[in-house]
């Protein structure tokens, strides 16, 4: 049995915040564990003017991490789950999921104005094209920005840059203590949450028994079945950070109820349906509704959107 848990993570407030909460669970569940943090700096962490877009979407933030993990240099990495790619490196795997937070979407704007009451042609700050996509479908008025870097550094932006709003993720927001800059939190209906977001993902090496032992009570069942169905969902539509897609889940009475989206760009189009089934099968629920959405037209989509970010 291990004595001593190398947790490998980013060095962002909100990275830490995640591997600090990880940490702390697995010393109360081991008392005789003693566990380390390695901050581990990613491709994503040193390349903040560019959209995720164009310098390769989602594995820039977890691939220098992995390759600790492989090594041997960790024993563990902690991932915000909707930074994961669809496909894990040979050898690794999805150690444990702990229970969620909240999914959504929040808008934080000057004035604490909601997102329908923000002026005719409003400044939104976001480099996500998944929430863009959304808000120009929802309001072809208003002017996307690029928005990179950590939580706190998008909060200044928006006094700094001239922007009317920002788009966050509510579980970023909640875990750094900041709610009171929410002004609303945007509705599933105007802002399907990405896949996985709101979850963690802890990793580790396949065959690892000690390690995967040690992580058995931070997993959380309800919330693995969900996560496991988004992810299923995103791998077969081959979707990443290029490409506006949205996939989130809720699990009720075993039944899981899955809704998915696929927009172009512009928000001009945007294609998106639901499925239900039983829980336990939410990997086949996640590959059926992308086949779906693919056979109602968002392989097209897919498609244009891939050769307008390469003409970009």
């Amino acid at each position: 049995m291990v004595n001593t848990l190398k947790i490998g993570t980013r060095g962002s407030k909100l990275a830490l915040w995640q591997a600090d909460w990880v940490k702390s669970a697995i010393e109360v569940g081991h008392p005789g564990l003693t566990t380390q943090i390695e901050i581990i700096k990613t491709k994503g962490d040193k390349i903040l003017d560019v959209p995720l877009a164009k310098v390769g979407g989602k594995g820039l933030f977890v691939k220098e991490i992995e390759d600790a993990l492989t090594n041997g240099r960790i024993d563990l990495a902690v991932h915000s789950m909707k930074d994961m790619p669809a496909e894990i490196p040979e050898g690794l795997c999805i150690g444990a999921i702990p229970k969620r937070e909240n999914p959504q979407d929040v808008l934080i704007s000057k004035q604490n104005r909601k997102f329908f009451k923000l002026r005719n042609g409003a400044h939104i700050g976001t480099s996500s094209l998944r929430r863009a996509a959304q808000l120009l479908y929802a309001r072809p008025d208003i002017v996307i920005h690029p928005l990179r870097g950590n939580l706190d550094t998008r909060l200044k932006k928006l006094e700094t840059e001239n922007l009317d709003a920002i788009v966050l993720a509510a579980a970023g927001v909640h875990r750094l203590g900041v709610e009171d800059r929410i002004a609303e939190y945007l509705d599933e209906k105007l802002m399907l949450p990405a896949v996985g977001q709101g979850a963690l993902c802890i990793e580790i090496r396949k065959e690892d028994h000690d390690v995967k032992s040690v992580l058995t009570s931070l997993d959380h069942y309800d919330t693995r079945l969900v996560v496991l169905g988004e992810r299923s969902f995103l791998n077969r539509l081959r979707g990443g950070c290029q490409v506006p897609v949205a996939g989130h889940g809720q699990l009720k009475n075993q039944t899981l109820t899955l809704y998915g989206l696929v927009a172009s760009l512009d928000g001009r189009t945007l294609i998106k349906e639901n499925l239900s089934g039983p829980g336990h099968d939410s990997e086949r629920i996640g590959k059926q509704l992308a086949d779906r959405l693919l056979s109602m037209g968002a392989d097209k989509i897919l498609k244009e959107t891939i050769i307008e970010n390469e003409a970009r």
